[in-house]
């Protein structure tokens, strides 16, 4: 949700590190930023709204001095966006400093009961609690900043991941439900939200457990919990290559990662050495549930139908976040198929845990194999797709598809034919499906500007991506988008379709040709412009996007690219950052 970093290093100044490392993780939040350095004894502070590099530009972070600091991107929750309510806060004192992911759900009291005891707040945050929290317990407590930490943790309720920087150059981390990693180098130490923030600096990387602290000092870090008692976490040796967060000759990240596509398609099959114990546990169990938001969501959906189409498995497919109101009614040996990029999205952690309490069977689909949903899971399957800065998934929606279809193929005897010479085809069909963009760009330039809907078609295994296809326009280009099942439109949706209304059909030639042919008929009569999205052209498109002839079934991974094109392209048109948008950002950490 928001980006954290803590710097403790010997060598090298740490504002120019911890903007740097900022940068690196700002699809987690970037309505703001704010950085602090602790130099002789003083901790010094500088925010401001925008964007890193924009801010920074203003404000010129480099010149805070000091070897020891914190830095926060923000994604606001309590507060609007603002200077004042940007990241670091100050103690009253300004003797401590601290930057804050989650959310407390206790705050309001909290600053209450703290402003009748003489705390000032200068924020409309929930997180400014936090530092006159320490401030509080710091002054009963004669200094003893373990302690402080400590009693601050325990009254807090809600989720949290948070930094602090006392004065006298301690940095101290904790996390609940909110994830923190220690990145160790060789003559510095990192707390931070995303091993991103470091993994310049090193690859070694210690993943704090739910309920942790951790205190810096000397540059040693020490681990406990809440009842200040000892722990040990394992340092593990993070694979990604830092190269791949680079843009390199591309304009946007976006668009980089939709061209990824075609050489990440078969690492999530070929780099998972565990389909088998992850396919048992879907044989033995007694009811299956797939769970997941936003473009998981839609890939669950496609996963269920080929579940019952091919492996002829029954599956129920619940939105994360109305898992909970159901969570009662699950049966004992059940399997929940927990679908999430970061492995770190709330309602999905939150409706596993719910699924834990009753039993039931945790299969991840996840692309961070030392996420928080990693670790409480009983089998897990990994992307390996690398990175994914752009906000809206592209690259990592095709990996998931490639998971679901691969476990699909082994719980059905091989039924969806994934050799070695489909899985090569269908790799030199997506690159020749990218060849469509400049084809693509010329339709989205075309469009009128004044463009407010557009509706996207599709039957059976293609309804799905009508839908990724709809959230994909919504979130890069802020157009409303609807994805339709094409035999609903006599049941309501043929009402908004006149000769101002874009559709978009999802056509190709298979089971369902016909029946979406005869609902083009159906909105072509009421003067609409329609893109045709298929292996075979018709007199009914005014633009026709051709993609290879295919297996049917392997339409789907198709099929999604021109739509994630068109969605980055329609967001150039209407001038906003496709791997920004507003409001919204790639890690959902809170509920």
């Amino acid at each position: 949700m928001c980006s954290i970093i803590g710097y403790k290093g010997q060598f090298i100044e740490a504002a120019p590190l911890l903007v740097e490392s900022l940068k690196k993780m700002e699809y987690r939040g970037y309505d703001s930023v704010g950085i602090a350095t602790m130099n002789n004894g003083k901790i010094l502070i500088s925010k401001g709204v925008g964007k890193v590099a924009e801010v920074d530009k203003i404000l010129e972070f480099a010149k805070l001095p000091g070897q020891i600091g914190i830095g926060h991107t923000r994604w606001a929750t309590h507060g609007g966006v603002s200077d004042k309510n940007a990241h670091p806060h100050f103690s009253c004192n300004s003797d401590i400093a601290v930057v804050h992911n989650g959310i407390i759900e206790n705050y309001q009291e909290l600053k209450e009961k703290l402003s009748k005891e003489g705390h000032i707040f200068k924020s409309q945050t929930d997180s400014e609690v936090i530092p006159h929290l320490l401030e509080k317990y710091c002054k009963e407590f004669n200094n003893d900043y373990k302690k402080s930490i400590i009693y601050t943790c325990k009254i807090l309720k809600g989720s949290f991941a948070f930094v602090a920087i006392f004065k006298n150059g301690l940095i101290c981390g904790a996390r609940f439900d909110e994830p923190l990693i220690i990145g160790i180098a060789n003559s510095a130490l990192f707390l931070s939200s995303d091993v991103l923030g470091f993994l310049k600096h090193t690859d070694k990387a210690i993943f704090l457990d739910n309920g942790d602290i951790v205190t810096i000092d000397n540059n040693k870090y020490s681990i406990f919990d809440i009842n200040n008692k000892k722990v040990i976490r394992p340092i593990t040796q993070v694979a990604w290559e830092l190269g791949s967060t680079e843009k390199g000759k591309y304009a946007h990240h976006t668009l980089k990662e939709i061209h990824e596509q075609p050489s990440i398609l078969f690492n999530s099959i070929n780099k998972n050495n565990d389909f088998q114990q992850f396919c048992k546990f879907i044989k033995n169990a007694s009811n299956v549930y797939i769970t997941g938001s936003g473009t998981s969501y839609h890939s669950g959906l496609l996963a269920k139908n080929l579940l019952a189409k091919f492996a002829k498995i029954k599956s129920e497919v619940i939105m994360s976040s109305e898992f909970q109101y159901m969570s009662d009614t699950l049966e004992t040996n059940s399997a929940i198929i927990a679908i999430s990029q970061s492995g770190e999205t709330a309602d999905v952690i939150h409706a596993v845990k719910k699924a834990k309490e009753h039993g039931s069977k945790i299969l991840s689909i996840i692309n961070i194999s030392t996420s928080s949903l990693a670790r409480i899971s009983d089998s897990v399957l990994v992307l390996n797709c690398g990175p994914e800065i752009g906000v809206a998934a592209t690259k990592s929606f095709i990996g998931q598809l490639m998971i679901i279809y691969n476990v699909v193929n082994l719980l059905s005897g091989n039924q969806l034919s994934l050799n070695k010479i489909n899985q090569k085809k269908l790799v030199t069909d997506i690159e020749k499906t990218l060849e469509l963009d400049e084809k693509i760009k010329t339709i989205v330039s075309m469009l009128d500007s004044e463009i407010k809907d557009i509706y996207i078609l599709g039957r059976s295994l293609h309804y799905s991506i009508a839908l990724e296809g709809s959230l994909k326009i919504k979130e890069l280009a802020y157009i409303h988008a609807e994805g339709i099942a094409a035999g609903e439109l006599k049941h309501g949706p043929l009402a908004l379709i006149d000769a101002k209304s874009l559709v978009i059909v999802i056509n190709p030639v298979d089971e369902t040709y016909k029946d979406v042919i005869s609902s083009t008929h159906e909105i072509k009569s009421r003067g609409a412009k329609i893109i045709g999205i298929s292996n075979k052209n018709h007199e009914l498109y005014d633009n026709y996007l051709q993609i290879p002839e295919s297996i049917d079934h392997l339409y789907p991974i198709v099929e999604v690219i021109p739509l994630q094109i068109m969605a980055y392209y329609l967001s150039l048109k209407m001038q906003v950052d496709p791997d920004y948008p507003r409001n919204l950002a790639k890690s959902v950490t809170v509920k």
